[in-house]
């Protein structure tokens, strides 16, 4: 890594060793200072917040400043002022002052100032003359000349971890993906402390496999990027354990660890506990805003307009111009069902942050709610261009393309969002109903099949499964869906829409009717007779079982069992050949 990499990097604990935590305090306290130095806040406040969850040092124990080498004595003038213009954001005039200086962090805030200095007139060149949803091809001009000069440091070895992690940021955004990963791991080596570069990682890296190929160093914070990049590629279960490990290890008190556990359960849809971790994370930090936007979401699912409205109204009071405030206040139009008024709320946050996924996806939807399908489309487009892990933009393009009744276009965009999401029945379904679209019916079941193995959380699955059945006039496999999904219905106690429990009773009181099963054909047509719409048909039925019992026909004990009734479903669990009859006393709709 050169000299200069050599004297940035700092004898870090190994992976997992949180043996010494006032070592590793005076470590975050010591790049926090340095981060800042350099105008990365970002990472100065992710080390600043991690260092407060951690008890306080005694004096003698606190970090010594910095060693000044001859170039930082040379150059600290030129630095003193330039990062004074720097911090009241005169990108341009601080390079300026900057220009020649020899010393790291000098040479680093040179970079930088001149890298802001872009982004900041492409980001108002953005807003000037483009509304959000066209194509953001406004190029920070001063990438190029970045390149070339970093590339050129970088061979000499001359970069130190900031230098690095500064120069793969530019080829990232030169979308030189591979060259950029390296580098980022590079400067994990050369200064592992720093988050920024661990971060930047997170969004390079696209699935597990990539994960496995990298060779990171061995050092604690090697755990908190493993944890972060589990919760990013949807292994939540990986991340929630290494959370937990953290936690064990003396991080309990930090927020960050506490709303990335937040955030995990809600990427699981763990709704309940989501909530309440957020409710606790808002009485430790009450003026956070980072995380609030997915607080809102919870709240949008749940329906809780008063919390939404509190929340939106307290973000509002706090820093109406972040994007997080904006999409809170979006989501709280959209569960008003104002929906124009949600769309320009994303759109105010996108101004705020082109890059802001969750706005685009959120767009979308708002799109979709208003009927805009084109507009919802390159909406969702945006949020992938983003971020490709985003699972609800590839799911909203399926929505779409269903919408313009094109299932082939639906199949694909449903199938990257079930590869995002493997374990997600949603998914699946929609997945299952694109292949009956396409009549591709045993792809169809598979899916529904699949969609109730990982828990249905709609319960629709198993009703579709039971029409697929019909549909082939397999009647058995059907009659055991609908058992199956009734007794699912009412053993979780949920009150739902009558339609596909009534449609369920009167296909099993025709099924048990053919097959001269009386008892269960009457209490399925009773059963009938509490729905409007299956009414009629369950009176009419009881009729004819009444006059066939006394003609005399006698109820029919030889009918056989579907091929995959469990054993624990049936009535009584000795092996006699016949369907399961159904339970009923338990089911009171």
């Amino acid at each position: 890594i050169g000299r200069a990499g050599a004297m940035a990097a700092v004898a870090v604990a190994g992976a997992g060793d949180f043996s010494d935590l006032r070592e590793i305090k005076k470590q975050l306290l010591s790049v926090a200072e340095r981060s800042r130095e350099r105008g990365l806040q970002h990472s100065g406040k992710w080390a600043a917040e991690l260092a407060f969850a951690l008890e306080p040092l005694p004096l003698s124990e606190l970090p010594p400043p910095p060693v000044l080498t001859e170039e930082d004595a040379r150059d600290l003038d030129a630095y003193t002022l330039a990062k004074s213009y720097f911090d009241l954001k005169e990108y341009d005039r601080a390079a300026y002052f900057l220009q020649g200086c020899k010393s790291q962090k000098a040479y680093f805030l040179y970079m930088y100032s001149r890298y802001l200095s872009g982004e900041k007139k492409k980001d108002d060149e953005t807003v000037d003359s483009l509304g959000p949803l066209e194509k953001g091809q406004v190029k920070n001009e001063a990438l190029r000349e970045l390149r070339v000069e970093l590339s050129k440091k970088h061979k000499a070895q001359e970069l130190d971890g900031f230098g690095l992690y500064l120069y793969g940021v530019v080829l990232r955004k030169l979308d030189l993906v591979k060259e950029a990963i390296d580098v980022f791991v590079e400067a994990a080596h050369a200064l592992p402390l720093h988050w920024g570069a661990w971060l930047e990682l997170c969004n390079l890296i696209t699935d597990k496999e990539m994960l496995k190929f990298l060779s990171l160093p061995d050092t604690w914070m090697k755990e908190f990027f493993l944890a972060h990049i589990y919760t990013e590629l949807q292994l939540i279960e990986e991340a929630l354990q290494k959370y937990q490990s953290l936690i064990d290890a003396g991080f309990s008190k930090s927020t960050y660890i506490i709303s990335q556990i937040a955030v995990a359960y809600h990427n699981i849809r763990d709704i309940d506990k989501a909530l309440s971790i957020f409710n606790e994370l808002r009485k430790q930090d009450p003026y956070r805003i980072e995380n609030m936007d997915t607080f809102s979401n919870l709240l949008y699912v749940r329906s809780m307009k008063p919390e939404l409205s509190y929340l939106a109204h307290n973000l509002c009071e706090i820093d109406k111009y972040r994007v997080e405030t904006c999409c809170v206040i979006g989501n709280y139009y959209s569960l008003r069902s104002q929906h124009e008024k949600a769309a320009l709320y994303f759109q105010r946050a996108l101004k705020l942050n082109p890059r802001y996924l969750g706005a685009w996806t959120l767009m979308g939807h708002e799109y979709m709610e208003m009927k805009n399908t084109s507009a919802a489309i390159q909406a969702y487009r945006h949020a992938i261009e983003v971020n490709k892990r985003d699972y609800r933009a590839w799911y909203g393009l399926g929505q779409t393309y269903e919408i313009l009744k094109m299932p082939f276009y639906c199949l694909y965009y449903y199938r990257r969002a079930h590869q995002l999401r493997p374990n997600d029945s949603r998914m699946l379904v929609a997945l299952g109903e694109c292949y009956e679209k396409l009549n591709q019916l045993v792809e169809a079941k598979k899916c529904y099949w699949r969609a109730y193995a990982v828990g249905d959380v709609e319960k629709m699955a198993l009703v579709k499964l039971a029409k697929l059945h019909e549909q082939l006039n397999e009647s058995e496999q059907a009659a055991q869906c609908y058992i199956k999904y009734i007794q699912d219905i009412y053993s979780c106690g949920e009150v739902v829409e009558h339609l596909e429990v009534s449609t369920a009773f009167r296909y099993l009181a025709q099924y048990y009717f053919k097959c001269k099963l009386w008892d269960e054909a009457s209490a399925c047509a009773q059963k009938c007779c509490a729905f409007n719409d299956t009414r009629e048909e369950g009176k009419a039925l009881l009729r004819q079982i009444l006059q066939l019992r006394n003609q005399g026909e006698t109820s029919s004990t030889d009918v056989a069992a579907p091929f995959f009734l469990p054993a624990s479903l049936s009535a009584s669990n000795t092996p006699t050949r016949r369907v399961s009859p159904l339970n009923l006393s338990s089911v009171t709709p």
